[in-house]
């Protein structure tokens, strides 16, 4: 148990104070032992140490640091960090005094201001509870104000499936080899838009018929492709191998007409192999593309 203030110079003052709190501990809970012991100390004690004042600023670092250490993405902390930044911008006064009446009115008028839905406030709540959480788990404060305000209750809304007919007329309407690919393996998978544009050549195994995707939380699962997806991903990849040994010949040919030296050779030696090579996996082309291709990103 953290004391709230500490007694110098009167030991006889610390020893009554352990006594009552010792006698008392049978009846208190550990909440209302803190606040007892807090109580105590800053009536009796005339040379009560001042406890080093810490700014909303500086306890909002330290919450999102926590965070950090504990996995979360930079998405999630830019998201915490916006949420507690406005709360703090319109209730002006240190976390150790806002109470649960404050954030009430606060939510209420954040959802006049912006008119939005029970679900967006609902995620603001959610975020301005954990950082209060946070603070009553370490001892900044004695009891979180979010405890007494509860879940906002949600509609529960069904999303309308696309339909078939609506797939077939995204795949007409494709100019690009690398746009169908994108649909046929959004539809075919049903990863998120997010998990795709993360979604690295290594990660496609197009001979086992299947990708590793890393969702919420760079949680990493195995999903199944179809054998429609993996022959416009074998025909997106092919384009994108050829467009980039063009480019890099194009690069490549003022440099080689200014000096024949063994390195240009060398270079457009092995541009020719790689070509032969992505000619080669026209039928049967893997995931796992030549060592000499610095490619990390399929889109």
């Amino acid at each position: 148990m953290k004391d709230a203030g500490i007694l110098r110079g009167d030991s006889s003052m610390e020893e009554k104070v352990v006594i009552i709190l010792n006698e008392m501990s049978e009846y208190l809970s550990i909440s209302q032992m803190k606040k007892l012991q807090e109580v105590i100390l800053k009536t009796f004690s005339e040379n009560e140490a001042k406890k080093q004042e810490i700014s909303n600023h500086d306890f909002l670092k330290m919450f999102l640091d926590a965070k950090k250490i504990e996995g979360c993405s930079e998405r999630t902390i830019q998201y915490y960090k916006v949420t507690v930044e406005h709360l703090l911008s319109k209730i002006e006064e240190s976390v150790r005094k806002i109470t649960t009446e404050e954030i009430r009115a606060y939510l209420a008028d954040y959802q006049k201001w912006n008119n939005c839905s029970n679900v967006t406030i609902d995620n603001i709540r959610r975020n301005i509870s954990s950082f209060f959480s946070w603070l009553e788990e370490e001892d900044y404060i004695l009891k979180s104000p979010m405890r007494r305000i509860h879940k906002i209750k949600t509609k529960t809304v069904v999303k309308s499936v696309i339909t078939d007919e609506g797939i077939e007329r995204l795949r007409d309407n494709c100019m690009e080899k690398r746009d169908l690919a994108i649909i046929d393996l959004l539809y075919s998978t049903g990863i998120r838009v997010g998990e795709l544009v993360n979604l690295n050549i290594d990660d496609i195994d197009l001979e086992g018929r299947e990708c590793i995707v890393y969702g919420k939380g760079d949680k990493e699962r195995s999903v199944s492709i179809t054998d429609a997806t993996v022959s416009h991903l074998k025909k997106y990849l092919r384009q994108f191998l050829l467009r980039m040994i063009k480019r890099q010949l194009t690069e490549m040919r003022s440099f080689i007409v200014q000096t024949a030296s063994m390195y240009a050779r060398t270079k457009l030696q092995n541009l020719v192999y790689l070509f032969l090579y992505s000619l080669e996996q026209t039928a049967s082309m893997t995931a796992h593309v030549h060592s000499s291709v610095q490619v990390q990103r399929w889109m």
